[in-house]
């Protein structure tokens, strides 16, 4: 009987996503020839598409309610995520991703490596916003500024005063920073749809600064002619630079998750946590709601800035169409779909929402639709992320005798 209400459930979800994807997907217009195309292949496969991950989902949540009623007999185990992966595997997937990451500029063309290098960038800049929003629970829809602060850093001291790309990167994280505190002084009392509205229009104003004011910010033309980082001394080829910035980029995703894991578990983090759990019973505790506020904007900002400073130095070209608001929302699904507060959670978000679209640009038409098709599924089945944040948990036992 329960199998059967499963069904039942599934298919009606099916019958909805064919509903909502039917003007797009099924009719097809023709202009020129004034012909109308009815594609009723790409309904069906929508809809076997959604029934077969409606059941996977069902099944997952079963799982799931499974292993929570283990939990018993004063005996805490941590819920696992529901990629079921033995922990036995960890020390053996760990050693061939590394190898894999190590050797990947030599399998695959320059092209896939400039590709990854752009993943891996999002990945810094997701666990940046996730200081902010996984972890002290302050929603930002401004953080692009942030990354637009340091790549105008770098773009606007190299072309005036042949600034080093080695010397702007401490100073486009410092910028960003000092960028972070001033805009989370005035925001110190907000909360909720409040505060998303004042860093929304602080990530707007900065764009409309940066394209209005010719004189500073060289307007919509923007900087060209950027330098490239110089490793060592030595002069590269253009391929050489993108390898060479790949691995760089590899020991800042290192670096940054060392970090952000070691904050998580200090005491600034367990202050974050609490002011995203309860705010009034976090101040309540002693702890100081300004200072804790003012160190996760400026921390988070701190990644954003450096990787602005990278991201010029990787496209040698900066203007204000960059930085629009889509690049903050952006960033925000990643830390949302892989999992707020989750380091491997965002991760693997930003990975997936960042290759997943150069991989299947056969599918280019519906990359938006299968953007957001996989984001309402994610919040309807799995709304703590791919891979969702293990709330610890402390047990306390007399000692006897």
């Amino acid at each position: 009987m329960i199998i059967v209400d499963y069904l039942k459930k599934s298919f009606f979800v099916a019958i909805w996503f064919m509903f909502l994807t039917f003007p797009i997907m099924v009719i097809r217009v023709d202009s020129i020839e004034g012909i109308v195309e009815w594609r009723w292949q790409n309904m069906l496969l929508v809809g076997i598409g959604s029934f077969i991950l409606s059941l996977v989902g069902r099944y997952i949540r079963i799982k799931q309610e499974k292993a929570a009623r283990s939990v018993q007999k004063g005996r805490v185990q941590q819920l696992k995520s529901s990629l079921l992966i033995d922990p036995k595997m960890y020390l053996p997937g760990l050693a061939l991703i590394s190898l894999l990451v190590l050797v990947f500029p030599f399998l695959f063309s320059v092209y896939q490596t400039n590709i990854m290098t752009t993943a891996l960038m999002y990945i810094v800049l997701g666990l940046g916003l996730n200081i902010v929003v996984g972890l002290a629970g302050l929603l930002d829809l401004g953080y692009v500024a942030f990354y637009a602060v340091g790549a105008y850093c770098y773009a606007l001291l190299n072309h005036h005063f042949g600034l080093s790309f080695w010397l702007a990167l401490p100073l486009g994280a410092l910028l960003g920073a000092l960028f972070g505190i001033v805009l989370g002084f005035p925001v110190l009392r907000l909360r909720g749809d409040y505060l998303a509205i004042v860093t929304l229009g602080f990530g707007e104003i900065i764009r409309l600064v940066l394209e209005n004011w010719n004189e500073f910010s060289f307007g919509p033309s923007g900087i060209a002619n950027i330098d490239r980082p110089n490793f060592f001394g030595i002069d590269m080829s253009l391929n050489e630079s993108i390898i060479a910035l790949y691995y760089m980029m590899v020991c800042l995703v290192l670096f940054s998750i060392f970090m952000v894991n070691r904050l998580q578990s200090s005491r600034i983090g367990r202050a974050w946590i609490a002011l995203r759990e309860d705010e009034i019973a976090c101040q309540a505790m002693g702890i100081d709601k300004t200072k804790t506020k003012l160190t996760a904007f400026a921390l988070g900002a701190t990644w954003a800035g450096m990787v602005g400073v990278i991201f010029a130095a990787k496209t040698t070209f900066v203007n204000p169409a960059s930085f629009t608001f889509l690049e903050s929302a952006i960033i925000l699904s990643i830390v949302v779909l892989g999992g707020m507060g989750s380091i491997v959670g965002v991760v693997v978000g930003a990975l997936v929402l960042i290759l997943l679209p150069e991989y299947l640009r056969a599918f280019s038409d519906y990359r938006m639709l299968l953007f957001g098709a996989i984001m309402v599924i994610m919040m309807v089945f799995r709304p703590q992320g791919i891979i969702g944040n293990v709330r610890k948990s402390y047990l306390f036992q007399e000692k006897k005798g």
